[in-house]
């Protein structure tokens, strides 16, 4: 069993497990893009630290990782040698991206005496993140088992990406329109910051 293998097991480990441990909470998730049911029922005090929701976010930073790995590969980015190194390196850096990106808006909410509405937000974001890793772990095992190297496989499950967190932006801004207005300006900031500004970073480093 080769490491790809071995991290993409370890990731349906993680996700069964959250599906036999909370089944009715996986339930609402599994039709997140369609129903707010999940969003409505989970976005509490200490969702964060609540396990379902740790297990998610594991399993879409260990997808993630192997994703971006396979993109590199792909096209032919690493300056090194591809091992399991690099990808360890890459779910390092993913993981502590993603801590301290969480940290920031925090201290946003924080600065802005709104910890709730910030906390509400960041949840959303995250779920729907989550559930785009399904597509994620799919498109890795087409690219590592059936369409090795394949750039429309990549293609089309960044696209799905795209499409799935843009439907959960758009409806945190329809669920939160009247909270957010008094922010408006802020909030805009804090796209271009902490949201846009990474997108615009990768796909720089990709077209160069």
């Amino acid at each position: 069993m080769d490491w790809m293998t071995l991290t993409l097991f370890v990731g349906l480990v993680v996700l069964a497990l959250g599906k036999y441990l909370f089944h009715k909470k996986f339930l609402n998730f599994i039709i997140l893009p369609f129903n707010d049911k999940y969003i409505l029922l989970h976005n509490k005090k200490r969702q964060f630290s609540h396990w379902f929701h740790l297990l998610l976010t594991l399993f879409q930073i260990i997808n993630l990782s192997l994703f971006i790995f396979l993109v590199l590969q792909t096209f032919d980015l690493f300056p090194f040698e591809k091992t399991i190194t690099n990808y360890i390196i890459i779910l390092g850096f993913l993981a502590l991206f993603e801590l301290v990106k969480f940290l920031l808006q925090m201290f946003t909410g924080f600065v802005f005496n709104n910890l709730s509405l910030m906390g509400s937000l960041i949840f959303s974001k995250i779920s729907y993140l989550n559930y785009s890793s399904i597509v994620i772990a799919v498109a890795n095992i087409l690219l590592i088992y059936i369409t090795t190297n394949s750039k429309t496989i990549i293609y089309v499950a960044l696209s799905l990406i795209f499409l799935i967190n843009g439907i959960g932006i758009t409806k945190v801004l329809k669920n939160h329109q009247k909270a957010l207005f008094p922010y408006f300006v802020y909030f805009i900031l804090y796209l271009c910051t902490l949201e846009i500004a990474p997108l615009v970073l990768i796909g720089s480093y990709f077209k160069g």
